[in-house]
């Protein structure tokens, strides 16, 4: 019988390792699992790769994971913004290094690593310092960047309801990057608000197919952070 339901948080994230590299969905507090990320700085590995559209917001989520010392390097989009003070001073103090990506790229380069594609041509970067070393092309009357496909070890992810078997169905924008990252990564967690039973999920609603979510925890409403 296929039934993917984790007990608890740090059941659900106890084997990720020091070294490993780690997607985690949201944009800002939308869409992340931050009571994933919460068991993630309880059991603190170190020297993490974080792939994720930003770098953490005030002292929660991202950011307290990065407080922890949890956090090698960081590949996202959007590093930094008012209250990104903590990534702010790690990296001026040179504790975690910044791979930058415009944020088309990095959603592309995920969707390249979960299609099993070999690399990607953009437009995005052409001509700028985040092409500086990368090999580039004419295509078409066009210019393009070489990028790699970007894949993880682990990915946690945030959803509204699931099944046993790992259907996962979302909140609105908390979808956001969720779905490319639960095909991109080997293990995808996903936190959710309720499990329903099998057959009660619309087949038409189901964003992200089963067979690319490995751990399911649940997260009843009344425990969820008010910022989430």
């Amino acid at each position: 019988m296929i039934d993917k339901r984790i007990a608890a948080t740090d059941g659900a994230v106890a084997d990720i390792f020091d070294g490993a590299v780690v997607m985690v969905g949201g944009f800002g507090a939308a869409g992340q699992p931050a009571e994933l990320l919460d068991a993630l700085i309880r059991r603190r590995p170190r020297d993490l790769t974080l792939i994720s559209n930003n770098a953490g917001n005030g002292d929660y989520g991202l950011a307290a994971l990065l407080k922890a010392g949890c956090v090698k390097k960081v590949i996202c989009s959007f590093p930094r913004q008012t209250d990104s003070w903590v990534f702010d001073d790690l990296y001026r103090r040179g504790e975690v290094e910044l791979e930058l990506v415009p944020q088309g790229n990095l959603a592309a380069r995920i969707q390249a690593g979960g299609s099993g594609l070999g690399a990607i041509f953009t437009p995005t970067g052409f001509g700028t310092e985040l092409a500086a070393g990368k090999e580039t092309r004419h295509i078409d009357g066009k210019d393009y960047v070489l990028e790699y496909p970007l894949k993880a070890d682990f990915a946690l992810i945030k959803a509204l309801k699931a099944d046993r078997w790992g259907n996962l169905v979302y909140d609105k924008t908390g979808r956001n990057f969720g779905p490319i990252m639960a095909a991109a990564a080997r293990c995808t967690i996903a936190q959710v608000s309720e499990i329903v039973a099998l057959g009660e999920l619309d087949p038409e609603a189901v964003v992200t197919p089963g067979i690319f979510v490995q751990r399911l925890v649940t997260i009843a409403p009344q425990c969820l952070r008010q910022s989430a």
